[in-house]
């Protein structure tokens, strides 16, 4: 099973972090590997998805489940038969001198020995290049981040 953890401290609000986060639509725009996403049905509560993510020929398409409190929290997980496990866990705690605490985990296990191996190689790559899309593209949308 592969787990990344990051915690990072940044100068936007957390509604301002949330609100990037649930932007499914978006992602092709900014995350690598992600080919295409279509929100199947949302509510105030739960955003239930299909993502297609690839490199080069190899596309995956799965779908998932996000469980929002918003601002504070978002879980999101993957009942697709790809996976043995897939959780994603987003936290915003907004912080007294400005800004927000943001934590990120995010630990799967796929089916396919072969494609967990695959993952295990360079996932904790990947995962950071994730999170380091979201915290560019909060710059773009938002501007220079405030100290935090």
């Amino acid at each position: 099973m592969s787990r990344y953890v990051q915690r990072r401290q940044l100068g936007y609000t957390a509604t301002r972090l949330f609100d990037l986060v649930v932007d499914v639509e978006r992602y092709p725009e900014f995350i690598p590997w992600m080919i295409a996403t279509r929100v199947c049905r949302r509510t105030e509560r739960n955003i239930w998805t299909d993502l297609t993510v690839g490199i080069g020929p190899l596309r995956k398409q799965f779908s998932t489940i996000a469980t929002l409190d918003r601002p504070q929290k978002l879980s999101i997980t993957s009942t697709d038969p790809t996976f043995v496990k897939f959780e994603q866990l987003w936290t915003f705690q907004a912080l007294p001198t400005g800004g927000t605490d943001v934590g990120y985990v995010v630990e799967f296990e796929f089916k396919s020995r072969l494609l967990q191996a695959l993952m295990d190689a360079t996932f904790s790559e990947r995962a950071a290049a994730i999170v380091t899309a979201y915290v560019q593209r909060a710059g773009v949308l938002y501007g220079p981040p405030s100290r935090a």
